[in-house]
Order: C-alpha cells, then structure tokens, then sequence
C-alpha cells in the first residue's frame, strides 16, 4: 500500500521529484519513524527511490491552500529535503560497536547493526546503509558476509569534508555571508552541520579546526521557523483534530482578519541581517 492511501485529509507536500526506481523497490516512497540523529527523538523522514528525505513542517497563524478545485482547510506546509544518511546512521553504528575500556569496538553486520527495538523503520534502509557506512567505517570480509566498525578518524575526515562545502555553498545561498570574514562562515557551517550531530562531535570537530562557537555571529532572524515532523502527516492530523476537540469547550475568540496574503517564495526568503 503506497503511504498516502488511507489518509483522511489532505495534505500538501514539496519534495524533490523522483528518480530512477531501478534496483531500490521504493517506488512509491514510504514514510519512516527514526531517531533524530542528534536528539535521538523520534522524526520522520521519506524514503523514495533510494533517496532518504528529512520532513519539516511549515505553519502560518491562518492559511489554506487552493489546490485546483480543492480547498485545503489546513494551511500547513510540510517540505521533504534530502539529507545524507550518514547522519543517521552515525548514531547506530556508533553504539553497535560496544566499545568498553577504551578500544575500538566489535565489527558488526549491517543487518544486526540496523534491528533497532521500537524502529523498524531502519529495516527499509539495508540497501543504502552499506555503500553510506564505507565512508566512515572500517570493513572485514569474512566469507560472503561483511563487518563493519565505525573509525573515528574516518567520521573526522567526513565531518571536515561536510563544512567545508557548506563554508562553500552559503556565500552562494545569500549576499549577507560575502559580508562576513571566512572564519565567520567556517563557523556557521560547523553551527549548521551541528543541528545533525551529538555534542561530542560537535566539540571534536571544533578542537580540530580551533573554532570557537560561542563567537557565531548573530544569526538572522526567519519569519518562518521549520520544525522536524515527529509523526506521519496523516498522524499530525489526527492529532490537531483531538487538540481542537479537546478546546471545543472553551469560548472561542474572535480571529482578526488577515488582509495582507504572501507569496508562497517570501515564506522560504532568507531575511537579512538587518530585518528587511
């Protein structure tokens, strides 16, 4: 069954258009419960074709959608974006390897290292975990079979790699980082990189390239502020129904009318540091 039948209400999504289903049989996508790789809380995220997608949830105070003919009583907008799942998988591997006085941990098989208890949703990831994990582990081959242990060194590799684009990639996202010194953008990029990463790794990548958080600069303020979607669309509905029938006792207050409408690009706009 693909993931959108036996949704009761409609929901608007923006994701990045399929690609080839070849050798993946995800071809209708299928949402997933994982754990946040830095909180470790539950999120949910999309698998389709291969690609593993993080979703956010996107919500203005009054707001509905026109989609042709059709009304979309909710105004929310949810936004699956492509994330490396790597970052996903770290947290997995890291406990798998049991480490215990300092050694480097056990060599595990991808199939017992993604039986997470109470997340099956990592069982659908078997066939992208192993070419993602060669990045950042070490490999034995044993027979047929194949073993893998997270190497520090090799995750430090990575995570260099990773700010590095990004220290590369902002200046060409907005005007205001070409306003900014290098060091400014190198520290954003590990802030941004560390939304993703415990504060282990966090504080190891930034010994190793002798940065100091604590000097980010002011960060811009967002009109609108993306939340991680910690259950399914169709479970975010149920929720907000149970919520609203739950105040329906409550004398309800007269809403202000909204006469000022925006464009669906002003909500994804970067505001400047200036607040214009």
């Amino acid at each position: 069954m693909s993931w959108w039948e036996g949704n009761e209400e409609t929901r608007l999504l923006i994701a990045p258009e399929s690609g080839s289903s070849t050798g993946t049989g995800n071809v209708d996508g299928v949402m997933l419960s994982l754990k946040h790789p830095k909180s470790g809380n539950k999120a949910c995220y999309f698998l389709n074709n291969g690609s593993l997608q993080e979703l956010n949830w996107f919500k203005q105070s009054y707001g509905s959608w026109f989609l042709g003919d059709y009304v979309c009583q909710d105004g929310g907008l949810y936004i699956a974006t492509a994330i490396d799942p790597v970052f996903l998988f770290l947290p997995i591997f890291d406990e798998a390897r049991l480490k215990k006085n300092g050694d480097q941990g056990m060599f595990r098989s991808v199939d017992e290292i993604l039986f997470v208890d109470n997340y099956p949703g990592y069982r659908h990831l078997l066939s992208i975990a192993e070419d993602c994990m060669q990045i950042v582990c070490e490999m034995k081959e044993v027979g047929s079979s194949k073993f893998f242990r997270l190497n520090d060194s090799k995750v430090l590799a990575w995570m260099c790699h990773k700010v590095y684009q990004l220290k590369t990639t902002l200046p060409t996202l907005d005007k205001n980082y070409g306003a900014q010194s290098e060091k400014d953008t190198l520290i954003e990029a590990v802030a941004l990189l560390g939304e993703y990463l415990n504060e282990e790794r966090v504080k190891l990548l930034c010994n190793h390239l002798k940065l100091d958080l604590r000097q980010a600069p002011e960060p811009s303020s967002h009109e609108f502020v993306p939340h991680f979607v910690e259950t399914a669309p169709a479970d975010q509905a149920k929720n907000n129904s149970n919520k609203k029938t739950s105040n329906s006792g409550k004398q309800a207050k007269k809403m202000k009318a909204e006469t000022n409408s925006q464009n669906i690009k002003d909500m994804f706009r970067r505001v400047t540091r200036s607040g214009k």
